[in-house]
């Protein structure tokens, strides 16, 4: 399933949004114009290497720097190849407009990072030996959807499902479309948790999503969920929206 746009209406300009999105590609056209080894080297030295922070006599005997905490930020910027970029990207455009509506520009940057963070010690809890880097921003996008399936679950979401080489479009609800791939990744995550073949970070997602539910209930701003779910009219919250809060 391919998302190809949500149908909740954008209040403000998603400046936060857009500068995210800047950043990454940004870093991932610099990073893939190095050599390979270089960029492996990237990779390792500002992806997140569970055994690099539970392993310290394997992280010397590998040669790892003392880079304080820095890769646990710096992870989510880097990306492994177009694919992956793009469709984090873009999966980001679709969602986190809306949430950057209800929570202000300064504060989604924070509730981004503070998902990112959840989601990678969420995967070094299951992989505390791995030897390899994680990296990419799906676990902080995860919390984007995370928050999104709390404020707009009535929200339908054009998707583009190919059947039998077909491209159809069907305008799924966001509930089910969220809720679907939330259950994938936990599959997938106990898959290969079970296959001892971790090749993508699925339980960064799961941990990404579940701290966006959560985070966004002390995220939303009041006056500011103009398109939110109405639990009593089953619609849209009829309030208005108020003036940006600060950070």
């Amino acid at each position: 399933m391919i998302p190809i746009r949500d149908n909740v209406p954008r209040v403000t300009r998603p400046y936060a949004v857009t500068t995210i999105i800047a950043l990454n590609f940004v870093v991932f056209l610099f990073v893939f114009s190095l050599p390979p080894e270089a960029r492996a080297r990237v990779f390792y030295l500002f992806g997140v290497v569970p055994a690099r922070f539970f392993e310290p006599d394997w992280a010397a005997w590998a040669g790892f720097p003392d880079t304080m905490g820095w890769p646990f930020l710096t992870y989510m910027f880097l990306h492994g190849g177009w694919l992956h970029v793009i469709l984090n990207m873009w999966m980001l455009w679709i969602f986190g407009d809306n949430i950057e509506d209800v929570t202000g520009h300064g504060w989604f940057v924070l509730f981004y990072v503070l998902c990112g963070l959840a989601a990678v010690a969420t995967h070094m809890a299951f992989e505390r030996t791995s030897p390899l880097p994680v990296v990419g921003a799906s676990g902080a996008i995860a919390g984007v959807m995370g928050a999104y399936i709390v404020l707009y679950p009535h929200g339908r979401v054009l998707t583009l499902i190919p059947v039998f080489f077909l491209p159809l479009f069907f305008r799924i609800p966001a509930s089910l479309f969220l809720g679907f791939w939330f259950v994938m990744q936990i599959l997938s995550g106990v898959y290969s948790t079970a296959q001892s073949a971790q090749n993508v970070a699925w339980w960064a997602h799961v941990g990404g999503f579940l701290t966006g539910i959560v985070l966004i209930r002390w995220f939303r701003r009041p006056g500011r969920c103009r398109y939110c779910y109405n639990p009593d009219s089953k619609d849209y919250d009829p309030e208005e929206p108020g003036p940006p809060p600060a950070l």
